[in-house]
């Protein structure tokens, strides 16, 4: 079965076993961390008996579950003096499948949008996972006015007025910081733009509250709601939210919570901990991953991020705290 053929959680659950399975006879980082833990992986029948790895592996290890050759490293942005992650990456084909199959399930095929990018600090280096996707949805735009903006604020609040005036279905992807420096810089009334934030500060200003940020960007670009991207180095998929902090994962990606105390327990919906990830288009490298985030299950397939642990780094996905 392909992962991206998964059309329920019976499918899910035998396809995230026999990845499971897969990784922990082929990935040897993963294989020590079990026999560690004294866990036959043949035994397991469930799911929620399955072991997550650490997501701070990826700064120390080379995670591989192929002998394929490695097409390109994602590396996480860091601060100065932070180790980066790296997500060693065999099959770029199976990335951009998961990224444009997630967009589709959830906005439509990009053709239909003008795609906006506003993503300094990751535009500024290499080996952002989020540039890659973003430079993918671009190529996809039909629309000439596609592109990446820096530091061009009078050009980017031009273009947004001149779009909204000709009734063009946008969608404004940007770091947290810099959408409040263009609100800061002009402010809108905008009836066609999905506003989406991929979270994140990077030092830049003081980190805020969501519902506080939220309100602030709604009002400065005249928007009713703020969507949101739940992604990051480690994985090669994402969650979307379209208001409110409630994200939603596609069918081949789950989140499960931890209990803080003892990782080897999860919670029941509606109790916080710590999020884990299954991304199984991260069968070449690892798809189980334990995250540094706290967040809860609110339903099937639905979460919310609600900060992260204390002194774990932060991070470029989204981590704004309610």
């Amino acid at each position: 079965m392909d992962i991206f053929d998964i059309r329920n959680d019976q499918d899910f659950e035998k396809k995230a076993l026999d990845i499971f399975r897969y990784q922990a006879r082929y990935n040897q980082v993963y294989k020590k961390f079990i026999e560690l833990l004294k866990i036959d992986p043949f035994s397991l029948s469930k799911i929620d008996k399955i072991p997550f790895l650490p997501v701070e592996f990826f700064k120390f290890y080379d995670l591989l579950s192929s002998k394929e050759e490695v097409k390109e490293i994602f590396t996480s942005s860091g601060t100065t003096g932070v180790v980066q992650s790296r997500h060693l990456v065999t099959d770029l084909n199976l990335y951009e499948q998961s990224f444009l199959k997630g967009f589709n399930l959830f906005y439509g095929q990009p053709e239909k949008y003008t795609i906006l990018a506003l993503l300094p600090g990751y535009l500024e280096r290499k080996g952002s996972s989020l540039i890659y996707m973003v430079n993918q949805l671009i190529l996809s735009s039909q629309s000439s006015y596609s592109g990446f903006y820096l530091d061009q604020m009078d050009e980017l609040s031009e273009l947004l007025i001149k779009l909204n005036t000709n009734g063009e279905k946008v969608i404004l992807i940007g770091v947290t910081y810099a959408l409040l420096d263009l609100i800061e810089h002009r402010q809108f009334k905008l009836k066609n733009t999905i506003v989406m934030e991929t979270g994140g500060m990077k030092g830049k200003r003081k980190e805020i509250v969501r519902n506080e940020l939220h309100k602030t960007l709604c009002k400065g670009f005249g928007v009713n709601k703020i969507h949101s991207e739940y992604g990051m180095t480690e994985l090669l998929s994402q969650a979307y939210s379209k208001g409110d902090g409630l994200f939603k994962t596609p069918p081949w990606m789950k989140i499960l919570i931890r209990d803080t105390e003892d990782p080897m327990t999860l919670l029941q919906q509606g109790r916080t901990g710590g999020v884990n990830i299954i991304d199984l288009a991260n069968v070449n490298s690892i798809s189980f991953i334990a995250t540094q985030d706290l967040g809860r299950e609110i339903g099937p397939g639905q979460f919310e991020i609600l900060g992260r642990f204390d002194h774990s780094d932060i991070r470029g996905c989204n981590l704004m705290v309610v």
